[in-house]
């Protein structure tokens, strides 16, 4: 049995594994051997600092940063082959960001892995962040164990089929304000201006936050957002929504 890590937590580590339903041989066969290099490597890439000061994923997380950009980059060059180089730059922009890495890192139920300390468990406003930190490290630690980033494009590659499909058919949904700016820009109107407003003091609150975009003076759009970011990101998406709307009509 790995010393630093007890029986039970093995087990959860190789079921969490094996229903990434990564298909690989090699990778398949690397888990059922429980070696404990490979045990230590993802039990790190699933530990908070909170809970351990010298083995956490901060270092994995950094590592697969990278390898989430290169296996992103490929998954690009494979599949969009005529897309120019400034929309490649875009697409990848979506699926490496944080938002994506939470979005998988709950589909694959990371968070009942992640062993977090005391004030890490209570802070609902790092939870989200957390979710993606442990999954890019989860990254690093798949490439760490074979050196390579075919398990990691395996693994990803069929949520980018979709996630980049969507994203392509309508980029502004994903990166509204931004999309906003430029249309304000093209209109020869003054940039948005997002006022927001601290609604509730719960944290976890989805409404805790209200932000209104004002345009030449005039108030646009009104949203709710559990922080600042996402009131302002839902005030951006609605009104980018609404005009896009009508400049179909």
């Amino acid at each position: 049995m790995n010393k630093l890590v007890d029986r039970k937590r093995i087990e959860e580590i190789i079921e969490f594994l094996h229903s990434l339903n990564i298909n690989s041989k090699r990778f398949t066969k690397f888990i059922n051997t429980k070696d404990e290099c490979i045990i230590d490597t993802f039990n790190e890439a699933l530990t908070h600092s909170s809970t351990n000061k010298a083995n956490n994923y901060e270092k994995l997380e950094f590592f697969g940063d990278a390898v989430l950009r290169l296996a992103a980059s490929d998954f690009i060059d494979r599949t969009y082959i005529k897309l120019s180089v400034g929309k490649r730059s875009e697409l990848r922009a979506q699926i490496v960001s944080d938002e994506w890495l939470t979005k998988l890192g709950k589909k694959i139920f990371i968070e009942k892995l992640i062993i977090k300390g005391s004030k890490a468990i209570n802070d609902e406003n790092s939870k989200d962040t957390i979710i993606a930190e442990a999954t890019e490290a989860l990254i690093g630690a798949i490439y760490k164990c074979f050196n390579s980033i075919e398990e990691v494009s395996l693994w990803l590659d069929r949520f980018w089929c979709k996630d980049a499909e969507l994203f392509l058919e309508a980029p502004y949904k994903f990166n509204a304000k931004s999309a906003l700016q430029e249309w304000c820009q093209k209109q020869g109107f003054d940039l948005p201006i997002y006022k927001i407003n601290e609604v509730s003091k719960n944290h976890g609150d989805l409404k805790r936050f209200s932000c209104e975009i004002y345009i030449n003076g005039s108030k646009e759009a009104f949203c709710f957002g559990q922080s600042h970011k996402k009131a302002e990101k839902n005030a951006a998406s609605a009104l980018v929504e609404k005009i896009f709307k009508e400049e179909k009509k």
